[in-house]
Protein backbone atom coordinates (compact mmCIF):
# COMPACT_ATOMS: atom_id res chain seq x y z
CA UNK A 1 0.00 0.00 0.00
CA UNK A 2 1.53 3.42 -0.44
CA UNK A 3 1.89 5.65 2.38
CA UNK A 4 -0.55 7.99 3.98
CA UNK A 5 0.60 10.81 2.71
CA UNK A 6 1.33 9.77 -0.53
CA UNK A 7 -2.84 8.71 -0.51
CA UNK A 8 -3.32 12.06 1.11
CA UNK A 9 -1.21 14.59 -1.86
CA UNK A 10 -3.17 12.29 -4.53
CA UNK A 11 -6.74 13.07 -3.02
CA UNK A 12 -5.94 16.78 -2.90
CA UNK A 13 -4.96 16.73 -6.29
CA UNK A 14 -7.89 14.83 -7.44
CA UNK A 15 -9.98 17.25 -5.87
CA UNK A 16 -8.66 20.34 -7.74
CA UNK A 17 -9.33 18.32 -10.81
CA UNK A 18 -12.99 17.36 -9.80
CA UNK A 19 -14.40 21.06 -9.21
CA UNK A 20 -15.48 21.57 -12.48
CA UNK A 21 -17.08 18.04 -12.42
CA UNK A 22 -19.52 18.23 -9.92
CA UNK A 23 -22.88 18.91 -11.62
CA UNK A 24 -24.72 17.03 -14.62
CA UNK A 25 -23.93 16.96 -18.22
CA UNK A 26 -22.70 14.73 -20.84
CA UNK A 27 -19.18 14.26 -22.58
CA UNK A 28 -18.57 12.92 -25.91
CA UNK A 29 -16.63 13.16 -28.93
CA UNK A 30 -17.88 16.58 -31.54
CA UNK A 31 -18.65 13.66 -34.28
CA UNK A 32 -20.64 11.99 -31.97
CA UNK A 33 -20.42 7.87 -31.51
CA UNK A 34 -18.92 5.78 -33.68
CA UNK A 35 -20.91 4.88 -36.58
CA UNK A 36 -19.33 1.81 -37.76
CA UNK A 37 -16.94 -0.92 -36.57
CA UNK A 38 -13.96 -1.19 -38.81
CA UNK A 39 -10.40 -2.83 -39.34
CA UNK A 40 -8.77 -3.07 -35.79
CA UNK A 41 -5.70 -0.21 -35.33
CA UNK A 42 -3.16 -3.02 -33.83
CA UNK A 43 -3.72 -1.42 -29.92
CA UNK A 44 -6.28 -0.74 -27.53
CA UNK A 45 -5.11 1.13 -23.90
CA UNK A 46 -7.04 -0.10 -20.70
CA UNK A 47 -6.86 1.86 -17.10
CA UNK A 48 -8.41 -1.13 -14.48
CA UNK A 49 -8.47 -2.07 -11.80
CA UNK A 50 -5.87 -4.74 -10.28
CA UNK A 51 -6.72 -8.22 -11.75
CA UNK A 52 -9.93 -6.62 -14.28
CA UNK A 53 -7.27 -7.63 -17.53
CA UNK A 54 -6.13 -10.69 -17.23
CA UNK A 55 -3.31 -12.78 -19.67
CA UNK A 56 -2.27 -15.74 -17.80
CA UNK A 57 0.39 -14.27 -16.31
CA UNK A 58 -0.50 -14.63 -12.62
CA UNK A 59 -2.43 -17.48 -13.39
CA UNK A 60 -2.57 -19.73 -16.62
CA UNK A 61 -6.12 -20.75 -16.25
CA UNK A 62 -7.05 -16.69 -16.36
CA UNK A 63 -6.64 -15.31 -19.64
CA UNK A 64 -9.11 -13.39 -21.52
CA UNK A 65 -6.98 -11.13 -23.70
CA UNK A 66 -4.28 -13.49 -25.60
CA UNK A 67 -7.46 -14.99 -27.65
CA UNK A 68 -8.82 -11.24 -28.07
CA UNK A 69 -5.40 -10.35 -29.62
CA UNK A 70 -5.53 -13.41 -31.91
CA UNK A 71 -8.97 -12.90 -33.22
CA UNK A 72 -8.78 -9.38 -33.92
CA UNK A 73 -5.31 -7.67 -33.98
CA UNK A 74 -5.97 -5.62 -31.24
CA UNK A 75 -3.01 -5.66 -28.79
CA UNK A 76 -3.64 -4.92 -25.09
CA UNK A 77 -2.00 -2.59 -22.90
CA UNK A 78 -2.97 -2.34 -19.05
CA UNK A 79 -2.33 0.83 -16.82
CA UNK A 80 -3.66 -0.29 -13.58
CA UNK A 81 -4.67 2.07 -11.06
CA UNK A 82 -5.75 1.78 -7.24
CA UNK A 83 -8.72 4.40 -6.62
CA UNK A 84 -11.15 5.99 -8.84
CA UNK A 85 -9.49 9.09 -8.30
CA UNK A 86 -6.81 7.46 -9.98
CA UNK A 87 -8.52 6.62 -12.92
CA UNK A 88 -10.20 10.05 -13.29
CA UNK A 89 -6.83 11.47 -13.04
CA UNK A 90 -5.28 9.88 -16.01
CA UNK A 91 -8.52 10.04 -17.77
CA UNK A 92 -7.47 13.64 -17.81
CA UNK A 93 -3.89 13.02 -18.70
CA UNK A 94 -4.97 11.31 -21.54
CA UNK A 95 -3.04 9.20 -23.58
CA UNK A 96 -5.83 5.91 -22.74
CA UNK A 97 -8.27 4.20 -25.07
CA UNK A 98 -10.76 3.24 -22.30
CA UNK A 99 -11.03 2.61 -18.40
CA UNK A 100 -13.27 0.37 -16.23
CA UNK A 101 -14.73 3.00 -13.69
CA UNK A 102 -16.68 2.73 -10.47
CA UNK A 103 -19.53 5.05 -10.07
CA UNK A 104 -17.71 7.26 -8.50
CA UNK A 105 -15.04 8.03 -11.06
CA UNK A 106 -18.07 7.73 -14.17
CA UNK A 107 -20.14 10.69 -13.58
CA UNK A 108 -17.15 12.76 -12.82
CA UNK A 109 -15.66 11.89 -16.72
CA UNK A 110 -19.27 12.21 -18.13
CA UNK A 111 -19.92 15.51 -16.57
CA UNK A 112 -16.24 16.69 -17.24
CA UNK A 113 -16.22 15.42 -21.16
CA UNK A 114 -13.54 13.19 -20.56
CA UNK A 115 -15.59 9.95 -22.23
CA UNK A 116 -17.71 9.94 -25.51
CA UNK A 117 -20.85 8.45 -26.16
CA UNK A 118 -21.05 4.87 -26.38
CA UNK A 119 -23.27 3.67 -30.09
CA UNK A 120 -24.32 0.20 -28.27
CA UNK A 121 -25.71 -0.86 -31.58
CA UNK A 122 -22.17 -1.43 -32.34
CA UNK A 123 -22.32 -4.23 -29.45
CA UNK A 124 -24.64 -6.98 -29.88
CA UNK A 125 -24.31 -8.69 -26.87
CA UNK A 126 -25.56 -5.27 -25.16
CA UNK A 127 -29.06 -6.34 -24.40
CA UNK A 128 -28.00 -9.87 -23.21
CA UNK A 129 -27.00 -7.43 -20.13
CA UNK A 130 -28.17 -8.19 -16.86
CA UNK A 131 -31.66 -5.31 -17.18
CA UNK A 132 -31.05 -3.80 -13.93
CA UNK A 133 -27.65 -2.35 -14.88
CA UNK A 134 -28.50 -1.51 -18.67
CA UNK A 135 -29.61 1.59 -18.13
CA UNK A 136 -28.02 2.68 -14.70
CA UNK A 137 -27.71 6.56 -13.66
CA UNK A 138 -23.68 5.82 -13.19
CA UNK A 139 -22.88 5.59 -16.90
CA UNK A 140 -26.11 6.67 -18.83
CA UNK A 141 -27.32 10.58 -18.86
CA UNK A 142 -30.06 12.29 -20.56
CA UNK A 143 -30.90 8.51 -22.49
CA UNK A 144 -27.16 8.58 -23.62
CA UNK A 145 -24.89 5.75 -22.91
CA UNK A 146 -21.27 6.89 -21.87
CA UNK A 147 -20.12 3.71 -21.00
CA UNK A 148 -20.68 -0.87 -21.29
CA UNK A 149 -21.50 -2.33 -17.66
CA UNK A 150 -18.40 -4.93 -17.37
CA UNK A 151 -18.44 -6.19 -13.24
CA UNK A 152 -20.23 -5.12 -10.25
CA UNK A 153 -19.93 -6.26 -6.61
CA UNK A 154 -20.12 -5.22 -3.08
CA UNK A 155 -17.96 -3.98 -0.38
CA UNK A 156 -18.85 -6.57 2.69
CA UNK A 157 -18.49 -6.96 6.14
CA UNK A 158 -15.19 -9.26 6.32
CA UNK A 159 -14.50 -10.85 10.13
CA UNK A 160 -12.42 -12.99 11.75
CA UNK A 161 -14.91 -16.37 12.62
CA UNK A 162 -12.45 -17.13 15.64
CA UNK A 163 -12.63 -13.84 17.11
CA UNK A 164 -16.53 -13.83 16.47
CA UNK A 165 -16.72 -17.25 17.69
CA UNK A 166 -18.23 -18.57 14.61
CA UNK A 167 -21.37 -16.04 14.89
CA UNK A 168 -21.68 -14.02 11.72
CA UNK A 169 -21.74 -10.08 12.84
CA UNK A 170 -25.22 -8.07 12.50
CA UNK A 171 -24.22 -5.13 11.73
CA UNK A 172 -21.68 -2.12 10.62
CA UNK A 173 -21.76 -1.18 14.51
CA UNK A 174 -18.69 -3.25 14.99
CA UNK A 175 -16.58 -1.83 12.56
CA UNK A 176 -18.33 2.29 13.74
CA UNK A 177 -18.59 2.09 17.32
CA UNK A 178 -16.38 0.70 19.99
CA UNK A 179 -17.19 -2.29 21.50
CA UNK A 180 -16.38 -5.55 23.12
CA UNK A 181 -16.26 -8.46 20.46
CA UNK A 182 -16.95 -11.87 21.38
CA UNK A 183 -13.54 -13.10 22.18
CA UNK A 184 -13.71 -10.40 24.96
CA UNK A 185 -11.31 -7.70 23.63
CA UNK A 186 -12.26 -4.15 22.15
CA UNK A 187 -12.73 -3.66 18.46
CA UNK A 188 -9.98 -0.74 18.97
CA UNK A 189 -6.62 -1.57 16.81
CA UNK A 190 -8.41 -4.50 15.12
CA UNK A 191 -10.66 -2.65 12.03
CA UNK A 192 -9.63 -1.27 8.97
CA UNK A 193 -11.61 1.08 6.38
CA UNK A 194 -11.14 1.79 3.19
CA UNK A 195 -8.95 4.93 2.16
CA UNK A 196 -11.17 6.68 -0.74
CA UNK A 197 -13.73 9.40 0.04
CA UNK A 198 -16.52 7.45 -1.21
CA UNK A 199 -16.21 5.62 2.26
CA UNK A 200 -18.25 8.55 3.76
CA UNK A 201 -21.21 6.60 1.94
CA UNK A 202 -20.55 3.75 4.39
CA UNK A 203 -20.65 6.26 6.84
CA UNK A 204 -23.87 7.39 6.21
CA UNK A 205 -25.39 4.32 5.36
CA UNK A 206 -24.96 2.90 8.98
CA UNK A 207 -26.58 6.24 10.31
CA UNK A 208 -29.39 5.84 8.53
CA UNK A 209 -30.47 3.29 10.69
CA UNK A 210 -28.34 4.12 13.86
CA UNK A 211 -29.43 8.01 13.60
CA UNK A 212 -32.89 7.78 11.82
CA UNK A 213 -33.79 11.49 13.02
CA UNK A 214 -31.26 12.68 10.62
CA UNK A 215 -33.88 11.65 7.76
CA UNK A 216 -30.91 10.08 5.11
CA UNK A 217 -32.46 8.05 2.98
CA UNK A 218 -29.47 8.20 -0.12
CA UNK A 219 -26.36 7.46 1.47
CA UNK A 220 -24.61 9.54 -1.74
CA UNK A 221 -26.96 13.04 -1.33
CA UNK A 222 -26.40 14.45 2.12
CA UNK A 223 -27.39 17.51 3.02
CA UNK A 224 -24.75 19.79 5.41
CA UNK A 225 -26.09 18.37 8.81
CA UNK A 226 -26.16 14.80 7.29
CA UNK A 227 -22.86 15.22 5.89
CA UNK A 228 -21.45 16.42 9.04
CA UNK A 229 -22.66 13.53 11.28
CA UNK A 230 -21.15 11.15 8.71
CA UNK A 231 -17.80 12.71 9.42
CA UNK A 232 -17.76 12.99 12.97
CA UNK A 233 -18.94 9.36 12.87
CA UNK A 234 -15.55 8.71 10.70
CA UNK A 235 -13.53 10.69 13.04
CA UNK A 236 -14.53 8.76 15.84
CA UNK A 237 -13.96 5.66 13.71
CA UNK A 238 -10.65 6.48 13.45
CA UNK A 239 -9.12 6.28 16.70
CA UNK A 240 -10.04 2.39 15.86
CA UNK A 241 -8.61 2.19 13.14
CA UNK A 242 -5.34 -0.48 12.34
CA UNK A 243 -5.21 1.07 8.87
CA UNK A 244 -6.75 2.46 5.96
CA UNK A 245 -6.24 0.35 2.90
CA UNK A 246 -7.01 -0.29 -0.57
CA UNK A 247 -4.16 -2.86 -1.35
CA UNK A 248 -6.07 -5.94 -1.37
CA UNK A 249 -3.39 -8.36 -0.75
CA UNK A 250 -2.32 -5.79 2.25
CA UNK A 251 -5.29 -6.10 3.50
CA UNK A 252 -5.38 -9.97 3.20
CA UNK A 253 -2.09 -10.52 5.04
CA UNK A 254 -3.09 -8.05 8.04
CA UNK A 255 -6.53 -10.64 8.37
CA UNK A 256 -3.83 -13.15 8.16
CA UNK A 257 -0.77 -11.96 10.69
CA UNK A 258 -2.22 -8.62 12.34
CA UNK A 259 -5.09 -10.00 14.21
CA UNK A 260 -7.59 -7.89 12.19
CA UNK A 261 -10.93 -8.55 13.38
CA UNK A 262 -13.45 -7.04 10.57
CA UNK A 263 -13.34 -4.32 7.89
CA UNK A 264 -15.22 -3.42 4.90
CA UNK A 265 -13.88 -5.45 2.55
CA UNK A 266 -14.51 -6.83 -1.79
CA UNK A 267 -15.94 -10.77 -2.24
CA UNK A 268 -12.22 -11.20 -3.75
CA UNK A 269 -10.41 -11.26 -0.31
CA UNK A 270 -12.92 -12.68 1.78
CA UNK A 271 -12.89 -15.56 -0.69
CA UNK A 272 -10.06 -16.20 -1.17
CA UNK A 273 -8.99 -16.46 2.56
CA UNK A 274 -11.75 -18.77 3.19
CA UNK A 275 -10.85 -20.41 0.31
CA UNK A 276 -7.11 -21.10 1.52
CA UNK A 277 -8.68 -22.40 5.09
CA UNK A 278 -8.06 -19.19 7.16
CA UNK A 279 -10.93 -18.57 9.62
CA UNK A 280 -12.53 -15.70 7.43
CA UNK A 281 -15.97 -14.96 6.19
CA UNK A 282 -18.21 -12.33 4.78
CA UNK A 283 -21.96 -10.89 5.41
CA UNK A 284 -23.79 -8.03 3.96
CA UNK A 285 -25.45 -6.37 7.39
CA UNK A 286 -28.58 -5.66 8.30
CA UNK A 287 -28.16 -2.16 7.11
CA UNK A 288 -27.03 -3.31 3.81
CA UNK A 289 -23.97 -2.52 2.02
CA UNK A 290 -22.23 -0.08 -0.62
CA UNK A 291 -21.34 -1.71 -3.78
CA UNK A 292 -19.54 -0.94 -7.37
CA UNK A 293 -21.10 -1.54 -10.71
CA UNK A 294 -18.14 -0.67 -12.98
CA UNK A 295 -18.75 0.19 -16.65
CA UNK A 296 -15.98 0.35 -19.84
CA UNK A 297 -15.66 3.61 -20.84
CA UNK A 298 -13.96 5.11 -24.14
CA UNK A 299 -12.20 8.57 -23.99
CA UNK A 300 -13.31 11.46 -25.90
CA UNK A 301 -9.98 11.59 -28.06
CA UNK A 302 -9.30 7.54 -28.16
CA UNK A 303 -6.43 6.99 -30.56
CA UNK A 304 -8.10 3.06 -31.43
CA UNK A 305 -11.84 3.32 -31.05
CA UNK A 306 -12.18 0.29 -33.58
CA UNK A 307 -10.31 -2.06 -31.20
CA UNK A 308 -12.02 -0.44 -28.07
CA UNK A 309 -15.03 -1.32 -29.00
CA UNK A 310 -14.30 -4.75 -30.03
CA UNK A 311 -12.80 -4.98 -26.81
CA UNK A 312 -16.10 -3.83 -25.17
CA UNK A 313 -18.12 -6.59 -27.16
CA UNK A 314 -15.51 -9.35 -26.00
CA UNK A 315 -15.74 -8.26 -22.94
CA UNK A 316 -19.31 -9.39 -22.50
CA UNK A 317 -19.29 -13.23 -24.41
CA UNK A 318 -19.82 -15.63 -21.05
CA UNK A 319 -16.73 -17.01 -20.47
CA UNK A 320 -14.85 -13.22 -20.27
CA UNK A 321 -17.35 -12.79 -18.02
CA UNK A 322 -17.67 -15.80 -15.83
CA UNK A 323 -13.61 -15.89 -15.95
CA UNK A 324 -13.65 -12.76 -14.23
CA UNK A 325 -16.28 -13.61 -11.64
CA UNK A 326 -14.19 -16.73 -10.76
CA UNK A 327 -10.57 -14.42 -10.70
CA UNK A 328 -11.95 -11.37 -9.04
CA UNK A 329 -15.07 -12.89 -6.86
CA UNK A 330 -17.35 -10.64 -8.38
CA UNK A 331 -20.83 -10.87 -10.03
CA UNK A 332 -21.30 -10.94 -14.13
CA UNK A 333 -23.34 -8.27 -15.50
CA UNK A 334 -23.82 -11.03 -17.91
CA UNK A 335 -26.15 -13.35 -16.21
CA UNK A 336 -25.70 -16.33 -18.56
CA UNK A 337 -22.26 -16.55 -16.76
CA UNK A 338 -23.54 -17.86 -13.68
CA UNK A 339 -25.64 -21.21 -15.10
CA UNK A 340 -23.44 -23.68 -13.54
CA UNK A 341 -21.81 -24.90 -16.51
CA UNK A 342 -18.59 -22.47 -16.06
CA UNK A 343 -15.30 -24.28 -15.57
CA UNK A 344 -13.90 -21.93 -13.25
CA UNK A 345 -16.57 -19.63 -11.79
CA UNK A 346 -18.76 -23.21 -10.67
CA UNK A 347 -22.29 -23.97 -10.02
CA UNK A 348 -22.55 -21.88 -6.87
CA UNK A 349 -19.84 -18.74 -7.69
CA UNK A 350 -22.08 -16.34 -8.52
CA UNK A 351 -24.40 -16.87 -5.12
CA UNK A 352 -20.53 -16.93 -3.14
CA UNK A 353 -19.82 -13.36 -4.88
CA UNK A 354 -22.91 -12.01 -4.28
CA UNK A 355 -25.88 -12.48 -6.82
CA UNK A 356 -28.76 -12.97 -4.48
CA UNK A 357 -28.02 -9.32 -2.64
CA UNK A 358 -28.45 -6.94 -5.55
CA UNK A 359 -31.36 -5.16 -3.94
CA UNK A 360 -29.61 -4.54 -0.84
CA UNK A 361 -26.46 -2.97 -2.18
CA UNK A 362 -26.27 1.26 -2.74
CA UNK A 363 -24.55 1.27 -6.13
CA UNK A 364 -21.09 3.85 -5.61
CA UNK A 365 -21.67 7.02 -7.95
CA UNK A 366 -20.79 10.36 -7.23
CA UNK A 367 -22.19 12.88 -4.99
CA UNK A 368 -23.16 16.41 -6.14
CA UNK A 369 -25.01 19.45 -5.61
CA UNK A 370 -28.43 18.25 -6.76
CA UNK A 371 -29.63 15.95 -4.40
CA UNK A 372 -31.95 14.18 -7.21
CA UNK A 373 -35.11 15.07 -6.00
CA UNK A 374 -35.52 18.86 -6.49
CA UNK A 375 -32.93 20.04 -3.72
CA UNK A 376 -29.78 21.42 -4.69
CA UNK A 377 -28.15 21.21 -1.04
CA UNK A 378 -26.22 18.19 -1.04
CA UNK A 379 -22.81 18.06 -0.04
CA UNK A 380 -20.21 17.83 -3.75
CA UNK A 381 -17.92 14.90 -3.96
CA UNK A 382 -15.06 17.47 -3.55
CA UNK A 383 -15.72 17.92 -0.27
CA UNK A 384 -16.14 14.74 0.42
CA UNK A 385 -12.18 14.79 -0.42
CA UNK A 386 -11.08 17.56 1.31
CA UNK A 387 -13.10 16.16 4.72
CA UNK A 388 -11.72 12.37 4.38
CA UNK A 389 -8.31 13.36 3.93
CA UNK A 390 -8.64 15.49 7.20
CA UNK A 391 -10.28 12.77 8.61
CA UNK A 392 -7.20 10.30 7.47
CA UNK A 393 -4.90 13.05 8.76
CA UNK A 394 -6.00 13.31 12.46
CA UNK A 395 -7.90 16.98 11.45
Amino acid sequence: MKSKWYVVASLLIAASMMLSACGGGGGGSAGGPLQSVGDGEGAVSIVAWAGYIERGETDPAFDWVTQFEAETGCMVSVKTAATSDEMVALMNEGGFDLVTASGDASNRLISGGRVQEINIDLIPSYSKIDPRLQNAPWHTVDGKHYGVPYSSGQNVLMYNTDIFAGAAPDSWSVVFEETTLPDGESNKGRIQAYDGPIYVADAALYLMSARPELGITDPYALNREQFNAAIELLRQQRTLINRYWHDAFIQMDDFTNEGVAASGSWPFQANLLKGGGAPIDKVVPKEGATGWADSTMLHVDSAHPNCAYKWMEWSLTPKVQGDLAAWFQNVPVRLEACDGTHALLGADGCANNGLNDFDKIWWWRTPTTDCGDGRMECVPYHEWVTNYVAVIGGR
